[in-house]
């Protein structure tokens, strides 16, 4: 666990991005609030996946973040840098990659990742350097003397994304940053991102990827309005939500209401309902704990039923989102994982 306290100056250590009550609202006093009383906490050296429904307030946030827009009230600290009071230092220690490519049409790959580099101070050596190992990472080399005006909008997007990390920034945001990517591009991406985790940054991504979520973020907040609904680990988010279900299949499917049966009459602690899905041959039991895993197992294994295979099933991150937000994902995001982590061990025609 972390370690949290604070310097002379107030920060708090082990704390990458620090929200306190941040308020933002467009339209005036009857508009729209963006933001509505939002506070989070990043840790330093891991990345904090958000999520939420279009208009719920991720793209205000980042922009906030970055010194491109004034909260209306409440405090925000970026690598101990205040948003509002010490916005030169605190751009030099961030990167930014938004929804929509910023790149110079007219200047080359190279020249823009040259350019860009020099402007954070990099030496003409290194911000070469830089710009041909990010050009190599993200599959460019090829079209590094092309203006950006001949790229297609995938590679825009890659040198956008090579662009924000020239600086091996400390905290970096991705706003949505593999919409439109194909497979292979996305991969090349969050390979990038978790080099850079490795190294020691702090990213903070907003995302309607599912897969996306699952695979780079160490914790997830979810927005809904302006708002923070829920907050933590993916596996715990999935655990508020509905919990495992013990997916289980006997040898001999005709036996499944007998088994529900069993369970009923065991009366197990926390164990909720079993469900028998005659046209999947498997019955379906809520647990909690590994305890009670063992023990409808132990059930079963007394009253001699056969069992062939045996499962444990997550909700995905996707039932996670519906349930917390009561919306789909949007945006034509491919809400991967959909059928949830799941481990099976088969037991072929074993009793247990």
């Amino acid at each position: 666990m972390t370690r949290i306290d604070k310097d002379p100056s107030g920060h708090r250590r082990g704390i990458a991005v620090e929200v306190r009550g941040l308020v933002k609202q467009f339209g005036g006093p009857q508009g729209t609030k963006a933001l509505d009383g939002v506070d989070l906490d990043v840790r330093e050296g891991t990345v904090l996946g958000v999520l939420g429904p279009n208009g719920a307030g991720k793209t205000t946030l980042v922009r906030i973040l970055s010194t491109l827009l004034k909260p209306d009230a409440g405090s925000a600290t970026v690598a101990g840098y205040d948003v509002l009071r010490q916005p030169r230092e605190l751009r030099r220690t961030i990167g930014l990659t938004g929804q929509y490519a910023s790149v110079d049409e007219k200047l080359s790959g190279r020249e823009n990742l040259y350019m860009i580099g020099r402007l954070l101070d990099l030496s003409r050596q290194e911000a070469r350097r830089r710009a041909d190992e990010l050009l190599e990472r993200f599959s460019l080399t090829d079209a590094a003397r092309k203006p950006a005006l001949q790229y297609s909008g995938g590679m825009r997007r890659r040198l956008d994304l090579a662009a924000s990390m020239i600086g091996r920034p400390s905290v970096l945001y991705l706003d949505e940053p593999t919409t439109g990517l194909d497979p292979r591009t996305r991969n090349e991406v969050w390979d990038e991102v978790q080099r850079l985790v490795g190294e020691g940054a702090t990213v903070l991504l907003t995302t309607q990827y599912m897969e996306e979520a699952e695979q780079l973020a160490d914790e997830l907040t979810v927005f809904d309005r302006g708002r923070v609904i829920a907050g933590g680990r993916v596996d715990d988010l999935k655990a508020k939500v509905g919990g495992r279900t013990l997916k289980i299949t006997p040898t001999d499917p005709a036996v499944l209401p007998q088994m529900a049966a069993a369970l009923g009459d065991a009366g197990l602690d926390g164990v909720a309902g079993a469900t028998a899905a005659p046209d999947e041959g498997v019955l379906y039991v809520p647990i909690l704990s590994d305890d009670q895993l063992t023990a409808v197992i132990g059930v079963l294994g007394g009253r001699g039923f056969s069992i062939a295979h045996i499962g444990t099933h997550l909700p995905s991150l996707d039932e996670v989102f519906l349930a917390i937000t009561g919306q789909k994902t949007t945006s034509g995001a491919p809400a991967t994982g959909g059928a949830g982590a799941e481990n099976e061990t088969e037991t072929q025609g074993v009793a247990v």
